[in-house]
C-alpha cells in the first residue's frame, strides 16, 4: 500500500480513493499515454508523453531538448503526473448527476533525468515492449544519435493515489419517474487491424495479431501440391496476377479488380473481416513452384456449434482442376474436423454456378436446399445461394475418395 500523504488524501467522495499499489500498478500498465504537470519561470505546464512503469518507478519519455528534461538535469524537476482510463459514460435522468466510470492515478514527486546508459537502454527496451511483447527484437535498437536526442524522466511512485468510479446511475430518488432514459455507456480502447506502411512486405507479426480460439488462427497447412499461409498484404500483386481474368471473379460477390492496388482493398478487406472475428483467410501457393495461385477462407465460424464455412475461394485458371485445388479442401477438411474438433463444414455457392457445384459435390458434400435472394451480385442482382454441407459422420468417407483423387491427379506444373 502506498501511504496517503497530504497531496494524495482526498477532500470529497473519498470512497472512491486507493492506495493499492497492485491497482495503481495495472493502471499505469494498462494505459498508454499520461499528462506530466510542472511549472516553468511559475507558469503551468501540462505535456502529454509516454511512460512505461518498471518496479516502482515510472519512467516518462522525452526529447533532451524540451524544457521539462532541461529543467531536470540540476537538482530534479517537480511533477505531477496523471494517468486515466475512461470506461464508460454514465447518463442520468438529471443533468446534474451525469458521470463518468474511470480509472486514475496521480503521482506526486520530484523526476531526475536518467543518466546511466544501461538504465536508461533498459528503459527503452521496454517502453517498446509495452506496445507488443517481442517488438525489442522485431526491431532496429537506437543508435547513438538517437540515444543522444531521447531522454528519459525518473518518478519514484511514493505519492500514489488512485481514483475510480464504477457502476451504474446515481441520483436523487424523487428524479428516478422522470421520462428520460437513463444508464451506462461502456466504453473501451480497442485495436484496429494493423495497416502496413508502404514497402512493407513481412507479415504482421504475432503480437500485433488478437488473440483468438485456433478455430479463428490461419495454422500454416502443408501439402505436397499446396501451401496454405495467413493472407497478406503481401500478397496482393501475385494475388492480382494469378487471378487477373473474368472467369475466375464471374460468380464471385465482387467484381475483378482493376489493377493491384484494388486487390490490395480486396485484400484489406478480408484482413479486417478476420480482425473482427468474420473470417479466416489463406492464400494458396504452389508447393512446387512457390507462386501464389490464389486464395480460400473459413468463414461463419462457430466454435460453439462447431461449424465453419469454406469459402471466398478464388484460384487462377491454369490450377483449376488440378491436385491444388484438390488438396486445399482436403488440408481445410482435416483441419475442421480432426484438428477443431467440426461436426459441420459448409459451403455456398451461386445457383449459376454449376462448375461449382460439381466439384463441391465431388468433394462428398450433401446439397441441402437453396437460399433465396442471399446475396446481392456485383451488378445488384439478388444471388439465389445454393447451400451444401459435410458432416462428421460423412468425413470419413468423403477423405477417402479424396485421397483417392489426389493419387490420380497430376501435380500443377
Amino acid at each position: 500500500m502506498y501511504a496517503p500523504t497530504g497531496r494524495t488524501t482526498a477532500t470529497r467522495t473519498r470512497d472512491r480513493m486507493s492506495y493499492d499499489r497492485a491497482a495503481v500498478h495495472a493502471v499505469l500498465d494498462e494505459a498508454y499515454h499520461c499528462a506530466l504537470g510542472f511549472t516553468v519561470a511559475g507558469e503551468p505546464r501540462v505535456l502529454p508523453t509516454l511512460h512505461v512503469r518498471v518496479g516502482d518507478t515510472l519512467y516518462l519519455h522525452g526529447s533532451t531538448g524540451s524544457r521539462p528534461l532541461l529543467a531536470a538535469r540540476r537538482d530534479g524537476l517537480p511533477v505531477c503526473v496523471a494517468v486515466t482510463l475512461l470506461d464508460a459514460l454514465v447518463y442520468a435522468r438529471s443533468q446534474f448527476h451525469h458521470s463518468a466510470n474511470y480509472r486514475s492515478v496521480v503521482a506526486h514527486g520530484t523526476a531526475h533525468l536518467v543518466t546511466d546508459e544501461r538504465e536508461k537502454a533498459e528503459v527503452l527496451t521496454a517502453l517498446v515492449e509495452k506496445v507488443g511483447t517481442g517488438r525489442s527484437a522485431d526491431s532496429r535498437p537506437p543508435n547513438r544519435r538517437e540515444l543522444a536526442e531521447t531522454a528519459v524522466l525518473a518518478l519514484p511512485l511514493r505519492e500514489v493515489s488512485l481514483r475510480a468510479r464504477t457502476g451504474a446511475v446515481r441520483e436523487e430518488e424523487a428524479d428516478l419517474d422522470l421520462p428520460h432514459w437513463a444508464g451506462v455507456v461502456p466504453l473501451r480502447l480497442t485495436v484496429g487491424p494493423p495497416q502496413p506502411d508502404a514497402g512493407v512486405r513481412v507479415p504482421v507479426p504475432a503480437y500485433l495479431r488478437p488473440d483468438r480460439s485456433p478455430w479463428h488462427e490461419p495454422a500454416v497447412l502443408r501439402g505436397g501440391h499446396v501451401l496454405l499461409e495467413p493472407l497478406d498484404l503481401a500478397h496482393a500483386d501475385e494475388l492480382y496476377a494469378a487471378t487477373a481474368e473474368e472467369e475466375v471473379w464471374r460468380y464471385l460477390t465482387r467484381p475483378l479488380p482493376a489493377d493491384s492496388a484494388a486487390m490490395r482493398n480486396v485484400v484489406e478487406g478480408a484482413l479486417a473481416e478476420r480482425h473482427r472475428g468474420e473470417r479466416v483467410p489463406w492464400v494458396q501457393r504452389c508447393a512446387v513452384t512457390g507462386a501464389v495461385v490464389g486464395t480460400t477462407s473459413y468463414y461463419e465460424v462457430d466454435p460453439e456449434r462447431r461449424s465453419v464455412a469454406i469459402g471466398h475461394t478464388f484460384l487462377g485458371r491454369p490450377w483449376w482442376r488440378t491436385a491444388i485445388n484438390t488438396e486445399a479442401k482436403l488440408l481445410l477438411l482435416n483441419r475442421a474436423f480432426e484438428e477443431l474438433g467440426a461436426v459441420r463444414v459448409v459451403w455456398h455457392t451461386d445457383i449459376r454456378n454449376e462448375r461449382s457445384q460439381r466439384a463441391i459435390e465431388r468433394l462428398g458434400a450433401t446439397r441441402e436446399g437453396v437460399l433465396r435472394m442471399h446475396r446481392r451480385r456485383p451488378d445488384g442482382s439478388w444471388r439465389d445461394t445454393v447451400q451444401y454441407a459435410m458432416t462428421v459422420d460423412e468425413w470419413p468417407k468423403a477423405q477417402v475418395g479424396l485421397r483417392e483423387r489426389l493419387r490420380r491427379t497430376a501435380p500443377a506444373a
